[in-house]
Protein backbone atom coordinates (compact mmCIF):
# COMPACT_ATOMS: atom_id res chain seq x y z
CA UNK A 1 0.00 0.00 0.00
CA UNK A 2 0.99 3.32 -0.43
CA UNK A 3 1.45 5.70 2.41
CA UNK A 4 0.58 9.11 3.67
CA UNK A 5 -1.56 9.67 0.48
CA UNK A 6 1.64 9.58 -1.64
CA UNK A 7 4.13 7.53 -3.79
CA UNK A 8 6.83 5.79 -1.48
CA UNK A 9 9.89 7.74 -1.26
CA UNK A 10 12.73 6.18 -3.30
CA UNK A 11 15.03 4.17 -0.98
CA UNK A 12 18.72 4.72 -1.62
CA UNK A 13 22.11 3.50 0.32
CA UNK A 14 22.71 6.95 2.89
CA UNK A 15 26.08 7.40 1.65
CA UNK A 16 24.94 7.25 -2.23
CA UNK A 17 22.07 9.81 -2.97
CA UNK A 18 21.40 10.17 -6.54
CA UNK A 19 21.06 13.73 -7.67
CA UNK A 20 17.60 14.49 -7.11
CA UNK A 21 15.10 14.11 -10.56
CA UNK A 22 17.67 12.50 -12.51
CA UNK A 23 16.47 8.84 -12.48
CA UNK A 24 13.86 7.66 -14.88
CA UNK A 25 11.72 6.07 -11.94
CA UNK A 26 10.73 9.23 -10.52
CA UNK A 27 7.14 10.66 -12.35
CA UNK A 28 5.18 13.85 -11.27
CA UNK A 29 2.30 12.83 -9.21
CA UNK A 30 0.48 15.86 -11.14
CA UNK A 31 0.93 14.85 -14.55
CA UNK A 32 -0.47 11.68 -13.60
CA UNK A 33 -3.62 13.20 -11.87
CA UNK A 34 -3.82 15.78 -14.50
CA UNK A 35 -3.89 13.10 -17.05
CA UNK A 36 -6.60 11.01 -16.05
CA UNK A 37 -8.82 14.28 -15.76
CA UNK A 38 -8.88 14.34 -11.97
CA UNK A 39 -7.25 17.95 -11.71
CA UNK A 40 -5.90 20.72 -13.73
CA UNK A 41 -2.71 22.20 -14.46
CA UNK A 42 -3.57 25.51 -12.89
CA UNK A 43 -5.08 23.27 -9.38
CA UNK A 44 -1.87 21.62 -9.45
CA UNK A 45 0.60 24.80 -9.88
CA UNK A 46 -1.72 27.03 -7.09
CA UNK A 47 -1.15 23.38 -4.72
CA UNK A 48 2.58 23.52 -5.41
CA UNK A 49 2.53 27.01 -4.52
CA UNK A 50 0.60 26.38 -1.51
CA UNK A 51 3.19 23.66 -0.28
CA UNK A 52 6.42 25.80 -0.70
CA UNK A 53 4.40 28.08 1.83
CA UNK A 54 2.47 25.45 4.35
CA UNK A 55 4.18 22.48 3.60
CA UNK A 56 2.81 18.91 3.32
CA UNK A 57 2.20 16.65 0.42
CA UNK A 58 0.75 17.39 -2.99
CA UNK A 59 -2.22 15.17 -2.47
CA UNK A 60 -2.63 17.17 0.74
CA UNK A 61 -2.84 20.09 -0.42
CA UNK A 62 -4.84 19.46 -3.28
CA UNK A 63 -7.51 18.44 -0.98
CA UNK A 64 -7.64 20.87 1.05
CA UNK A 65 -7.82 23.05 -2.05
CA UNK A 66 -11.21 21.17 -2.85
CA UNK A 67 -9.36 20.24 -6.17
CA UNK A 68 -9.86 16.86 -5.76
CA UNK A 69 -12.09 14.43 -2.84
CA UNK A 70 -9.74 12.35 -0.15
CA UNK A 71 -11.80 9.27 -1.35
CA UNK A 72 -11.13 9.66 -5.58
CA UNK A 73 -7.34 10.56 -4.52
CA UNK A 74 -6.82 7.37 -2.68
CA UNK A 75 -8.56 4.98 -4.69
CA UNK A 76 -6.49 6.61 -7.36
CA UNK A 77 -3.09 6.34 -5.44
CA UNK A 78 -3.60 2.70 -4.63
CA UNK A 79 -3.56 1.54 -8.32
CA UNK A 80 0.01 2.92 -8.57
CA UNK A 81 1.93 0.06 -8.45
CA UNK A 82 3.98 0.00 -5.41
CA UNK A 83 8.12 0.31 -5.84
CA UNK A 84 9.94 -3.10 -4.68
CA UNK A 85 11.42 -2.35 -1.57
CA UNK A 86 14.24 -5.40 -2.38
CA UNK A 87 15.37 -7.92 -4.50
CA UNK A 88 12.97 -10.51 -3.02
CA UNK A 89 9.86 -8.78 -3.28
CA UNK A 90 10.92 -8.66 -7.05
CA UNK A 91 9.62 -12.40 -7.24
CA UNK A 92 12.40 -12.98 -9.04
CA UNK A 93 15.33 -14.89 -8.56
CA UNK A 94 18.49 -12.42 -7.78
CA UNK A 95 20.90 -14.62 -10.51
CA UNK A 96 18.42 -14.25 -13.00
CA UNK A 97 18.43 -10.43 -12.24
CA UNK A 98 21.64 -9.74 -12.00
CA UNK A 99 21.81 -11.42 -15.79
CA UNK A 100 19.56 -9.41 -16.72
CA UNK A 101 21.05 -6.70 -15.79
CA UNK A 102 24.44 -7.55 -17.47
CA UNK A 103 22.61 -8.34 -20.72
CA UNK A 104 21.02 -5.06 -20.83
CA UNK A 105 25.22 -3.78 -19.72
CA UNK A 106 26.25 -6.03 -23.01
CA UNK A 107 23.79 -4.96 -25.29
CA UNK A 108 23.39 -1.26 -24.62
CA UNK A 109 27.16 -0.68 -24.03
CA UNK A 110 25.89 0.77 -20.58
CA UNK A 111 28.93 2.45 -18.46
CA UNK A 112 27.08 4.17 -15.08
CA UNK A 113 24.89 3.30 -12.96
CA UNK A 114 22.76 6.10 -13.71
CA UNK A 115 22.44 4.06 -17.28
CA UNK A 116 21.91 0.77 -15.76
CA UNK A 117 18.87 2.11 -13.15
CA UNK A 118 17.57 3.64 -16.38
CA UNK A 119 17.95 0.13 -18.56
CA UNK A 120 16.64 -2.27 -15.99
CA UNK A 121 13.52 0.20 -14.18
CA UNK A 122 14.49 -1.07 -11.00
CA UNK A 123 15.38 1.27 -7.69
CA UNK A 124 18.99 2.59 -7.29
CA UNK A 125 19.57 0.60 -4.10
CA UNK A 126 18.05 -2.74 -6.03
CA UNK A 127 20.50 -2.01 -8.88
CA UNK A 128 23.46 -1.32 -6.00
CA UNK A 129 22.81 -4.56 -4.70
CA UNK A 130 23.13 -6.39 -8.61
CA UNK A 131 26.12 -4.32 -9.13
CA UNK A 132 27.98 -5.52 -6.05
CA UNK A 133 26.38 -8.90 -6.49
CA UNK A 134 28.21 -9.15 -9.76
CA UNK A 135 31.80 -6.98 -8.66
CA UNK A 136 31.88 -9.87 -5.91
CA UNK A 137 31.13 -12.57 -8.43
CA UNK A 138 34.01 -10.95 -10.47
CA UNK A 139 31.88 -10.51 -13.50
CA UNK A 140 32.38 -6.87 -13.46
CA UNK A 141 34.83 -4.06 -12.29
CA UNK A 142 34.91 -0.74 -11.25
CA UNK A 143 36.60 2.24 -13.30
CA UNK A 144 35.80 5.23 -11.21
CA UNK A 145 33.83 7.99 -11.78
CA UNK A 146 34.01 10.32 -14.78
CA UNK A 147 31.43 12.52 -15.08
CA UNK A 148 31.01 13.84 -11.52
CA UNK A 149 31.22 13.00 -7.94
CA UNK A 150 27.85 11.57 -7.20
CA UNK A 151 27.84 7.98 -6.75
CA UNK A 152 25.37 7.10 -9.32
CA UNK A 153 27.68 7.90 -12.22
CA UNK A 154 30.41 5.56 -10.98
CA UNK A 155 31.32 3.52 -14.13
CA UNK A 156 32.08 -0.21 -14.82
CA UNK A 157 33.54 -2.53 -17.02
CA UNK A 158 33.17 -6.05 -17.83
CA UNK A 159 36.16 -8.58 -16.40
CA UNK A 160 36.39 -11.73 -19.25
CA UNK A 161 34.58 -13.63 -17.17
CA UNK A 162 31.98 -11.28 -17.04
CA UNK A 163 31.76 -11.33 -20.77
CA UNK A 164 32.01 -14.88 -21.20
CA UNK A 165 29.57 -15.39 -18.77
CA UNK A 166 27.63 -12.76 -19.83
CA UNK A 167 27.21 -14.17 -23.21
CA UNK A 168 26.47 -17.83 -22.13
CA UNK A 169 23.47 -15.92 -20.63
CA UNK A 170 22.54 -14.25 -23.59
CA UNK A 171 22.44 -17.56 -25.83
CA UNK A 172 19.79 -19.01 -22.94
CA UNK A 173 17.66 -16.29 -23.39
CA UNK A 174 17.81 -13.35 -25.53
CA UNK A 175 15.49 -11.17 -23.37
CA UNK A 176 16.66 -8.05 -23.30
CA UNK A 177 14.66 -5.26 -21.17
CA UNK A 178 13.32 -3.77 -18.29
CA UNK A 179 12.65 -6.55 -15.24
CA UNK A 180 9.37 -8.37 -15.38
CA UNK A 181 6.75 -8.22 -13.01
CA UNK A 182 5.21 -11.46 -11.71
CA UNK A 183 1.78 -12.70 -12.81
CA UNK A 184 0.40 -12.29 -9.75
CA UNK A 185 1.42 -8.82 -9.50
CA UNK A 186 0.02 -8.40 -13.38
CA UNK A 187 -3.70 -9.77 -12.57
CA UNK A 188 -4.04 -7.98 -9.50
CA UNK A 189 -2.90 -4.70 -11.43
CA UNK A 190 -5.28 -5.46 -14.84
CA UNK A 191 -7.99 -6.47 -11.78
CA UNK A 192 -7.64 -2.62 -10.17
CA UNK A 193 -7.72 -0.68 -13.78
CA UNK A 194 -10.71 -2.41 -14.88
CA UNK A 195 -12.72 -0.08 -17.46
CA UNK A 196 -15.92 -0.13 -15.36
CA UNK A 197 -14.07 2.08 -12.93
CA UNK A 198 -15.26 4.89 -15.12
CA UNK A 199 -18.35 6.39 -15.30
CA UNK A 200 -18.67 7.09 -19.00
CA UNK A 201 -21.93 9.65 -19.49
CA UNK A 202 -23.95 11.11 -22.29
CA UNK A 203 -21.86 14.20 -22.64
CA UNK A 204 -18.74 12.18 -23.03
CA UNK A 205 -19.95 10.09 -25.81
CA UNK A 206 -21.04 13.14 -27.59
CA UNK A 207 -17.53 14.89 -26.94
CA UNK A 208 -15.63 12.09 -27.87
CA UNK A 209 -17.95 11.58 -30.85
CA UNK A 210 -16.97 15.11 -31.63
CA UNK A 211 -18.01 16.21 -35.42
CA UNK A 212 -19.46 13.24 -36.80
CA UNK A 213 -23.18 13.12 -37.40
CA UNK A 214 -25.24 10.41 -35.94
CA UNK A 215 -28.74 9.98 -34.42
CA UNK A 216 -29.10 10.57 -30.74
CA UNK A 217 -30.37 6.96 -30.10
CA UNK A 218 -26.89 5.57 -31.20
CA UNK A 219 -25.39 7.39 -27.86
CA UNK A 220 -28.15 6.36 -25.68
CA UNK A 221 -27.69 2.59 -27.16
CA UNK A 222 -23.81 2.54 -26.63
CA UNK A 223 -23.49 4.42 -23.27
CA UNK A 224 -24.91 1.52 -21.02
CA UNK A 225 -22.70 -1.08 -23.13
CA UNK A 226 -19.50 1.38 -22.41
CA UNK A 227 -20.30 1.62 -18.72
CA UNK A 228 -21.33 -2.26 -18.27
CA UNK A 229 -17.75 -3.27 -20.27
CA UNK A 230 -19.87 -6.35 -22.03
CA UNK A 231 -18.98 -7.22 -25.83
CA UNK A 232 -20.53 -5.30 -27.90
CA UNK A 233 -22.26 -6.12 -31.64
CA UNK A 234 -22.14 -3.01 -33.97
CA UNK A 235 -23.67 -3.61 -37.24
CA UNK A 236 -25.50 -2.69 -40.30
CA UNK A 237 -25.28 -1.88 -44.04
CA UNK A 238 -21.43 -0.65 -45.31
CA UNK A 239 -20.92 2.93 -45.40
CA UNK A 240 -22.81 4.03 -42.57
CA UNK A 241 -19.68 4.55 -39.55
CA UNK A 242 -19.42 1.33 -37.87
CA UNK A 243 -16.08 1.77 -37.37
CA UNK A 244 -16.02 5.45 -37.28
CA UNK A 245 -18.43 4.72 -34.23
CA UNK A 246 -16.05 2.65 -32.52
CA UNK A 247 -12.83 4.25 -32.73
CA UNK A 248 -14.60 7.23 -31.20
CA UNK A 249 -14.61 5.18 -27.88
CA UNK A 250 -11.46 5.70 -28.09
CA UNK A 251 -11.57 9.33 -26.38
CA UNK A 252 -14.16 8.44 -24.10
CA UNK A 253 -12.46 7.29 -21.42
CA UNK A 254 -9.23 9.26 -19.46
CA UNK A 255 -8.33 7.18 -16.65
CA UNK A 256 -4.64 6.10 -16.37
CA UNK A 257 -3.38 2.73 -16.53
CA UNK A 258 -0.04 1.08 -16.10
CA UNK A 259 1.08 -2.10 -18.62
CA UNK A 260 4.19 -3.61 -17.59
CA UNK A 261 7.30 -4.02 -19.93
CA UNK A 262 6.90 -7.67 -19.63
CA UNK A 263 5.34 -10.05 -17.51
CA UNK A 264 7.39 -13.36 -15.93
CA UNK A 265 5.81 -17.14 -15.88
CA UNK A 266 7.32 -20.51 -14.71
CA UNK A 267 10.36 -18.78 -15.34
CA UNK A 268 9.27 -17.77 -18.98
CA UNK A 269 8.75 -14.13 -20.13
CA UNK A 270 6.54 -12.45 -22.03
CA UNK A 271 7.10 -9.21 -23.28
CA UNK A 272 3.59 -6.63 -22.96
CA UNK A 273 4.19 -3.73 -23.55
CA UNK A 274 4.05 -2.28 -27.16
CA UNK A 275 5.03 1.22 -28.73
CA UNK A 276 2.60 0.33 -31.42
CA UNK A 277 -0.38 0.45 -29.00
CA UNK A 278 0.26 1.83 -25.93
CA UNK A 279 0.21 5.44 -25.55
CA UNK A 280 2.41 6.50 -23.21
CA UNK A 281 1.49 9.54 -20.52
CA UNK A 282 2.64 13.29 -21.82
CA UNK A 283 4.09 15.12 -19.21
CA UNK A 284 2.41 17.89 -18.36
CA UNK A 285 3.64 21.43 -20.09
CA UNK A 286 3.78 23.23 -16.97
CA UNK A 287 6.50 24.84 -15.42
CA UNK A 288 7.88 23.94 -11.94
CA UNK A 289 9.17 27.42 -10.12
CA UNK A 290 10.14 24.75 -7.51
CA UNK A 291 12.14 21.73 -8.80
CA UNK A 292 13.70 20.36 -5.53
CA UNK A 293 9.95 19.94 -4.47
CA UNK A 294 9.55 16.44 -3.27
CA UNK A 295 5.93 16.47 -4.04
CA UNK A 296 7.23 16.79 -7.57
CA UNK A 297 9.46 13.92 -7.86
CA UNK A 298 7.36 11.22 -6.16
CA UNK A 299 8.88 7.82 -7.58
CA UNK A 300 6.48 4.60 -8.61
CA UNK A 301 7.44 1.30 -9.79
CA UNK A 302 9.34 2.15 -13.53
CA UNK A 303 8.77 -1.34 -14.78
CA UNK A 304 5.04 -0.49 -15.57
CA UNK A 305 4.09 2.33 -17.93
CA UNK A 306 1.27 4.81 -17.49
CA UNK A 307 -1.14 4.72 -20.74
CA UNK A 308 -3.95 5.87 -21.82
CA UNK A 309 -6.31 2.84 -21.79
CA UNK A 310 -4.83 0.66 -25.06
CA UNK A 311 -7.21 0.77 -28.15
CA UNK A 312 -6.62 -2.27 -30.67
CA UNK A 313 -7.96 -2.92 -33.93
CA UNK A 314 -7.41 -5.78 -35.98
CA UNK A 315 -9.63 -6.61 -38.77
CA UNK A 316 -9.41 -9.63 -41.80
CA UNK A 317 -5.62 -10.16 -41.42
CA UNK A 318 -6.95 -11.75 -37.92
CA UNK A 319 -5.84 -15.05 -37.08
CA UNK A 320 -6.31 -17.59 -34.28
CA UNK A 321 -2.31 -17.52 -33.89
CA UNK A 322 -2.80 -14.37 -33.09
CA UNK A 323 -5.06 -14.47 -30.15
CA UNK A 324 -1.74 -16.99 -28.51
CA UNK A 325 1.16 -16.52 -27.20
CA UNK A 326 3.74 -16.29 -29.72
CA UNK A 327 6.79 -17.93 -28.97
CA UNK A 328 10.47 -16.29 -30.32
CA UNK A 329 12.39 -19.36 -30.94
CA UNK A 330 15.84 -17.25 -31.19
CA UNK A 331 14.93 -15.50 -28.38
CA UNK A 332 13.59 -17.97 -26.08
CA UNK A 333 10.50 -15.44 -24.87
CA UNK A 334 7.15 -14.93 -25.89
CA UNK A 335 4.81 -11.77 -27.10
CA UNK A 336 1.88 -11.25 -25.98
CA UNK A 337 -1.42 -12.12 -28.03
CA UNK A 338 -3.17 -8.43 -29.35
CA UNK A 339 -6.21 -8.84 -26.97
CA UNK A 340 -3.67 -9.06 -23.37
CA UNK A 341 -2.29 -5.71 -24.51
CA UNK A 342 -5.49 -4.62 -24.55
CA UNK A 343 -5.97 -5.61 -21.29
CA UNK A 344 -7.87 -2.60 -19.87
CA UNK A 345 -9.16 -1.05 -23.00
CA UNK A 346 -10.90 -1.78 -25.93
CA UNK A 347 -10.48 -4.41 -28.38
CA UNK A 348 -12.41 -3.76 -31.66
CA UNK A 349 -12.88 -6.94 -34.41
CA UNK A 350 -13.52 -5.07 -37.79
CA UNK A 351 -14.75 -6.60 -40.70
CA UNK A 352 -16.19 -9.73 -39.07
CA UNK A 353 -16.62 -12.21 -40.69
CA UNK A 354 -14.57 -11.32 -43.45
CA UNK A 355 -11.19 -13.20 -41.51
CA UNK A 356 -8.97 -15.80 -42.93
CA UNK A 357 -10.44 -18.07 -39.67
CA UNK A 358 -13.97 -19.14 -39.66
CA UNK A 359 -16.81 -16.90 -38.18
CA UNK A 360 -17.24 -19.98 -35.94
CA UNK A 361 -13.29 -20.97 -34.53
CA UNK A 362 -13.24 -17.69 -34.19
CA UNK A 363 -16.26 -17.23 -31.67
CA UNK A 364 -15.21 -20.32 -30.17
CA UNK A 365 -12.20 -18.73 -29.42
CA UNK A 366 -13.88 -15.85 -27.26
CA UNK A 367 -17.06 -17.85 -25.52
CA UNK A 368 -14.95 -19.00 -22.16
CA UNK A 369 -13.25 -15.00 -22.14
CA UNK A 370 -16.49 -13.33 -22.95
CA UNK A 371 -18.28 -15.63 -20.30
CA UNK A 372 -16.20 -15.78 -17.49
CA UNK A 373 -14.11 -12.81 -17.75
CA UNK A 374 -10.73 -14.94 -17.59
CA UNK A 375 -8.86 -16.40 -20.21
CA UNK A 376 -6.50 -19.69 -20.50
CA UNK A 377 -3.22 -18.92 -22.35
CA UNK A 378 -0.52 -21.80 -22.72
CA UNK A 379 3.53 -22.09 -22.68
CA UNK A 380 5.59 -24.18 -25.20
CA UNK A 381 6.44 -25.92 -21.64
CA UNK A 382 2.76 -27.24 -21.82
CA UNK A 383 2.05 -24.75 -18.71
CA UNK A 384 -1.53 -23.17 -18.60
CA UNK A 385 -2.24 -19.72 -16.95
CA UNK A 386 -5.08 -17.90 -16.80
CA UNK A 387 -5.28 -13.85 -17.17
CA UNK A 388 -8.36 -11.64 -16.13
CA UNK A 389 -10.41 -10.53 -19.45
CA UNK A 390 -10.80 -7.21 -18.05
CA UNK A 391 -11.70 -5.49 -21.84
CA UNK A 392 -14.26 -4.22 -23.59
CA UNK A 393 -14.61 -6.07 -26.86
CA UNK A 394 -16.44 -4.63 -30.15
CA UNK A 395 -17.33 -6.81 -33.24
CA UNK A 396 -18.18 -5.02 -36.05
CA UNK A 397 -20.12 -6.16 -39.00
CA UNK A 398 -21.67 -5.31 -42.59
CA UNK A 399 -22.84 -8.95 -42.80
CA UNK A 400 -26.09 -10.60 -41.39
CA UNK A 401 -25.70 -11.16 -37.58
CA UNK A 402 -27.82 -14.61 -37.61
CA UNK A 403 -25.46 -16.20 -40.39
CA UNK A 404 -22.29 -14.98 -38.64
CA UNK A 405 -23.00 -16.43 -34.89
CA UNK A 406 -25.75 -18.56 -33.32
CA UNK A 407 -28.43 -18.43 -30.85
CA UNK A 408 -25.39 -19.52 -27.98
CA UNK A 409 -23.02 -16.99 -29.32
CA UNK A 410 -25.60 -13.74 -29.64
CA UNK A 411 -26.74 -14.34 -26.36
CA UNK A 412 -23.18 -13.67 -25.19
CA UNK A 413 -23.19 -10.29 -27.04
CA UNK A 414 -25.30 -8.18 -24.36
CA UNK A 415 -25.49 -5.08 -26.41
CA UNK A 416 -26.40 -5.55 -30.25
CA UNK A 417 -26.87 -2.19 -31.89
CA UNK A 418 -27.39 -1.10 -35.31
CA UNK A 419 -26.00 1.54 -37.31
CA UNK A 420 -28.12 2.18 -39.78
CA UNK A 421 -28.59 4.63 -42.73
CA UNK A 422 -28.94 8.30 -41.71
CA UNK A 423 -32.09 10.10 -41.72
CA UNK A 424 -32.50 12.85 -44.66
CA UNK A 425 -32.21 15.30 -42.03
CA UNK A 426 -28.53 13.94 -40.71
CA UNK A 427 -27.72 13.28 -44.28
CA UNK A 428 -28.00 16.60 -45.27
CA UNK A 429 -26.29 17.60 -42.09
CA UNK A 430 -23.46 15.48 -43.43
CA UNK A 431 -23.10 17.01 -46.99
CA UNK A 432 -23.27 20.66 -45.65
CA UNK A 433 -20.03 19.58 -43.35
CA UNK A 434 -18.87 18.21 -46.32
CA UNK A 435 -19.21 20.55 -48.70
CA UNK A 436 -17.95 23.35 -46.15
CA UNK A 437 -15.04 21.80 -45.85
CA UNK A 438 -13.71 21.37 -49.43
CA UNK A 439 -15.19 24.81 -49.98
CA UNK A 440 -18.99 24.57 -52.33
CA UNK A 441 -22.28 25.54 -51.22
CA UNK A 442 -24.83 23.14 -51.33
CA UNK A 443 -27.93 24.31 -52.64
CA UNK A 444 -31.81 23.13 -52.44
CA UNK A 445 -31.78 22.25 -55.70
CA UNK A 446 -28.32 20.33 -55.42
CA UNK A 447 -29.36 18.30 -52.47
CA UNK A 448 -32.75 17.08 -53.80
CA UNK A 449 -30.94 16.31 -57.19
CA UNK A 450 -28.89 14.01 -55.57
CA UNK A 451 -31.89 12.81 -53.03
CA UNK A 452 -34.12 12.01 -56.21
CA UNK A 453 -31.26 10.13 -58.46
CA UNK A 454 -29.83 8.17 -54.95
CA UNK A 455 -33.54 7.03 -54.21
CA UNK A 456 -35.60 6.66 -57.17
CA UNK A 457 -33.05 6.58 -60.57
CA UNK A 458 -30.22 4.29 -58.27
CA UNK A 459 -32.63 2.96 -56.15
CA UNK A 460 -29.81 3.36 -53.55
CA UNK A 461 -30.30 4.31 -49.48
CA UNK A 462 -28.93 7.11 -47.69
CA UNK A 463 -25.23 6.07 -46.65
CA UNK A 464 -23.10 8.07 -44.01
CA UNK A 465 -20.01 7.79 -47.11
CA UNK A 466 -21.33 9.30 -49.88
CA UNK A 467 -21.84 12.79 -48.90
CA UNK A 468 -17.77 12.58 -48.85
CA UNK A 469 -18.04 10.71 -52.13
CA UNK A 470 -19.51 12.80 -53.93
CA UNK A 471 -18.37 16.00 -53.00
CA UNK A 472 -14.61 14.69 -53.64
CA UNK A 473 -15.35 13.58 -57.32
CA UNK A 474 -17.09 16.96 -58.04
CA UNK A 475 -13.83 18.70 -56.42
CA UNK A 476 -11.53 16.53 -58.51
CA UNK A 477 -13.56 17.24 -62.02
CA UNK A 478 -13.37 21.16 -61.53
CA UNK A 479 -10.13 20.70 -60.72
CA UNK A 480 -9.33 19.04 -63.97
CA UNK A 481 -11.68 21.06 -65.74
CA UNK A 482 -9.65 24.48 -64.31
CA UNK A 483 -12.96 25.58 -62.78
CA UNK A 484 -13.02 26.52 -59.20
CA UNK A 485 -15.06 23.92 -56.83
CA UNK A 486 -18.90 24.21 -57.38
CA UNK A 487 -21.96 22.17 -58.55
CA UNK A 488 -22.05 21.85 -61.67
CA UNK A 489 -25.06 19.44 -62.84
CA UNK A 490 -22.80 17.39 -65.27
CA UNK A 491 -20.32 16.98 -62.25
CA UNK A 492 -22.83 15.83 -60.03
CA UNK A 493 -23.97 13.14 -62.52
CA UNK A 494 -20.45 11.88 -62.75
CA UNK A 495 -19.92 11.21 -59.29
CA UNK A 496 -23.59 9.82 -58.47
CA UNK A 497 -22.84 7.54 -61.51
CA UNK A 498 -19.77 6.67 -59.83
CA UNK A 499 -21.58 5.27 -57.29
CA UNK A 500 -22.74 1.93 -58.33
CA UNK A 501 -23.14 0.61 -62.15
CA UNK A 502 -26.36 0.29 -63.16
CA UNK A 503 -27.68 -2.00 -66.06
CA UNK A 504 -30.75 -3.48 -67.81
CA UNK A 505 -31.66 -6.56 -68.06
CA UNK A 506 -29.68 -7.30 -71.48
CA UNK A 507 -26.72 -6.61 -69.36
CA UNK A 508 -26.30 -3.01 -71.43
CA UNK A 509 -25.59 -0.21 -69.57
CA UNK A 510 -28.39 1.81 -68.67
CA UNK A 511 -28.32 5.60 -70.64
CA UNK A 512 -30.64 7.95 -68.94
CA UNK A 513 -31.88 11.80 -68.90
CA UNK A 514 -31.96 13.27 -65.60
CA UNK A 515 -33.87 16.32 -64.05
CA UNK A 516 -30.83 19.07 -64.05
CA UNK A 517 -29.71 21.54 -61.16
CA UNK A 518 -31.17 25.09 -62.18
CA UNK A 519 -28.67 26.48 -64.74
CA UNK A 520 -28.66 29.54 -62.81
CA UNK A 521 -28.31 28.11 -59.32
CA UNK A 522 -25.23 26.28 -60.59
CA UNK A 523 -23.54 29.19 -61.71
CA UNK A 524 -24.27 31.58 -58.91
CA UNK A 525 -22.38 28.59 -56.70
CA UNK A 526 -19.03 29.04 -58.75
Amino acid sequence: MVNSGEFPALKVCPEAIPEEGVISTRLRLGDLLIRAKLVTEEQVAQAVHRLTEEGGRLGDNLVAMGAIDKRTLESFLHRIPKEPGDIKSIGIDEIDLMGLLLKLIYRDRLETTRQFVEAIKLPYHIVLDLIQMAVGRQLLQTLGSRYSDNPIDLSYSFTEEGRRWTIDALNRLRYTGPAPVTLDEFNEQVNMQKLTNEIVSYDRIRKAIGELTFDDSIIEQCGPALNSGRAMLLYGPPGNGKTSVAHSFANVFSDVIYVPYAVIVEGQIIRVHDPSIHVPLAASTMEDDDPSSVVRRESFDARWVPCKRPFVVTGGELTLDMLDLRYDEVGNFYEAPLHVKALGGCFIIDDFGRQLVSPTNLLNRWIVPLENRVDYLKLHTGKTFSVPFEELVMFSTNLEPEDLMDPAFLRRLPYKIEIGAPSCENYRRIFEKEAERQGLKLTDSAFDYVVQVLRFEKELDFAAYQPKFIVDQVVATCRFMGEPPHFEPRFVDYALGNLRVRRNKDGKVENRTSARIDDEEAVGAR
